[in-house]
């Protein structure tokens, strides 16, 4: 998984910083055995926490289960775990406090975008509560994987992505395969529920994934446009401590939103009557609650780390990996039907995954052979250069 990078201008300061190297590393570094692309740990770190937060969808679908039904509230769940990030983001500036604590802090001038978008994905965030009410977990967790269609849209539109006939194939795939569960009213639906609520569900959730797909993209371009560092300071903060204020940030932001909404609902008042009539028990209405909260935020921050790290295409391609888990949690733990309509639809989200695997490895490898085969030319040419220096009088 960590692997995967998408073609974005952001790369272009990577490779300016190669080309400013001392040029007498260039005979060493082209004399050894090609180069490798060696994953950066804080990618699969980031990856990791990605798979850790599955449980976040589905503990969102046991509130409306039992009983829950305050949409504001369950948009909450999904942002409000950012005050988790406060202790190990003060241990982490406190480390590299030799840096000068100002120079760490992330900068001012990126903090009202990502409080905007922060706002943007509350409402995200309260559209996809409509349509995890609606529809059944491995239904909605189907529709949420269309994300990836959108987040390709709008790379190529605004981070300024470039297809391959791999990506182009995955992307197809992963929007055919969700689509595969509107052929019928009756697929997926709930024993019980009219059609017009199922189809306002399956509505919701395409928004829902339309949205998220539109955030991921924003959000490398505003870090790209906005929290650039030049100086001394051009690789400070560390990576993960400017994911961490960057999560915080919007989580702060939305969460403000998402309170707001509550406030004007009347959810805060009606909190306690919904715990003392939750299927399971109060106790376990508030454990929901809060495990739910932390999922969330893991999900989120490893979210935020691909997009800092890595790219808004290889987020999206992560949350599209989550389906399959949220397949199996969904059979096990809340006991959903797994009909063939599901099964097709997965087997051609998996389809298109692997194809973009497949795709963008085949893609680095042929990027790999390229800046040998030119670093091995400038060698040579370095060389030739050189003998012809000595061998003048």
């Amino acid at each position: 998984m960590a692997t995967i990078t998408a073609a974005s201008p952001r790369a272009a300061p990577m490779q300016e910083e190669a080309k400013g190297m001392p040029s007498e590393s260039m005979p060493a570094r082209a004399s050894a055995s090609p180069t490798r692309y060696r994953p950066s740990w804080l990618v699969i770190f980031s990856a990791c926490l990605v798979l850790l937060g599955a449980g976040g969808p589905l503990l969102l679908r046991v509130y409306f289960v039992h009983g829950g039904n305050r949409l504001w509230l369950s948009a909450t769940l999904q942002l409000s775990g950012w005050p988790l990030l406060l202790p190990p983001l003060c241990v982490s500036l406190y480390r590299s406090r030799r840096h000068g604590i100002l120079n760490l802090l992330l900068p001012l001038r990126l903090v009202g975008p990502a409080a905007v978008l922060g706002g943007l994905y509350a409402v995200s965030c309260f559209v996809y509560g409509l349509g995890s009410q609606a529809l059944p977990l491995s239904t909605s967790s189907l529709l949420l994987a269309t994300q990836l269609a959108f987040t390709a849209v709008f790379a190529f539109l605004f981070v300024g992505l470039r297809f391959t006939p791999f990506s182009a194939n995955a992307v197809v795939l992963l929007t055919i395969g969700p689509a595969v569960l509107g052929v019928g009213p009756s697929s997926g639906k709930p024993a019980g529920q009219s059609s017009k609520a199922y189809w306002t569900g399956f509505c919701e959730a395409i928004a829902a994934a339309a949205l998220a797909g539109l955030v991921l993209p924003l959000v490398e371009v505003a870090q790209a446009k906005y929290g650039r560092r030049t100086g001394p300071t051009a690789k400070v903060p560390p990576p993960y401590a400017t994911v961490m204020q960057m999560q915080a940030v919007m989580g702060a932001a939305g969460t403000a939103v998402c309170l707001l909404g509550m406030a004007i609902k009347g959810d805060f008042q009606a909190m306690p009557k919904e715990a003392a009539e939750f299927g399971i028990g109060t106790t376990n209405y508030y454990l929901v609650l809060i495990w739910d909260a932390v999922s969330w935020q893991l999900l989120n921050l490893g979210i935020m780390g691909l997009i800092t790290c890595a790219s808004s295409l290889l987020a999206g391609i992560m949350i599209a990996v989550l389906l399959p888990v949220s397949q199996v949690l969904a059979v096990i733990f809340l006991h959903e039907k797994f009909d063939g309509t599901k099964g097709i639809a997965l087997v051609l989200s998996l389809w298109g995954f692997v194809s973009y695997l497949y795709g963008e490895k085949a893609q680095k490898k042929l990027e790999i052979q390229k800046m040998t085969q030119q670093q091995q030319q400038e060698v040579a040419l370095a060389q030739k250069n050189a003998d012809m220096e000595s061998a003048a009088p």
